[in-house]
């Protein structure tokens, strides 16, 4: 415990599921956490959560997909804490259904290539900009396991957890001389809340297909997010840690 004391962290959709039990894992550990989401409701019962364990921790609007609330949130985090050690880039939308290809909706498409694709370069870009100065920082994003395979009908979806990919591979290998090491998570099936809204039927059948016959957890992933964060994991950069319970080795 006290792992991350002295050292902030912002998080991006930490109103809920993943991003939650990242903020909150950091919290523990002592961190000062910014706590980011498009639901401000959301973000400040994380806050709440996180400052019964005696954190300190904030909590501010940003829609990621809009440069200026990306820039504002940074620039808050900074003013309010002195710092940026950690990011950890989690907001992002799935498809509402999924579609045939030749019927596939371009609203949907740029939303959700929006929110998941730009923003992620959004966010590390301030993020870069705040850390290079000190010559030191982590910065974790949340693809997906459909950044590696094909989720059928999620075309939207799937593009912009694979790019996800890619840009963290480059900004890796640009940020390295900067002291800065960026890493991905490729989470398969977790219990957010959006999961465990679908019927029980289809959590069932995700189950039958995972090789560890359950569903991951949130807290599971935060796990991850700290240990790239951390000094042990310091040699690790580019790289995509894949939590799928199996799935992608049958």
């Amino acid at each position: 415990m006290g792992t991350m004391t002295g050292r902030t962290v912002l998080v991006t959709g930490a109103g809920s599921g993943i991003g939650r039990a990242v903020a909150l894992a950091f919290a523990r550990e002592g961190a000062r956490v910014m706590a980011g989401d498009i639901d401000e409701a959301a973000a400040g019962e994380t806050v709440r959560l996180a400052s019964e364990g005696a954190a300190v921790a904030l909590h501010r609007r940003c829609d990621v997909f809009r440069g200026k609330d990306v820039e504002s949130m940074v620039d808050h985090t900074i003013a309010a804490f002195g710092c940026l050690d950690f990011a950890c880039n989690v907001a992002g939308i799935h498809n509402p259904l999924p579609e045939m290809l030749a019927e596939a909706d371009e609203d949907t498409w740029d939303r959700i290539i929006a929110t998941n694709l730009k923003g992620v370069f959004l966010c590390m870009k301030h993020e870069v900009r705040a850390m290079a100065p000190r010559g030191r920082g982590v910065i974790v994003n949340m693809s997906s396991l459909s950044g590696l395979l094909a989720e059928p009908g999620c075309y939207a979806y799937v593009a912009s957890k694979h790019g996800i990919l890619g840009l963290t591979k480059t900004a890796a290998l640009d940020c390295a001389k900067l002291g800065i090491r960026i890493n991905a998570v490729c989470p398969g099936a977790i219990e957010t809340p959006g999961l465990m809204k679908s019927s029980e039927e289809f959590r069932r059948a995700l189950m039958d297909k995972t090789p560890v016959g359950r569903l991951g957890r949130p807290e599971e992933v935060a796990a991850a997010v700290l240990w790239l964060c951390s000094d042990p994991a310091a040699y690790v950069t580019g790289t995509g840690l894949v939590m799928d319970g199996g799935v992608s080795i049958v």
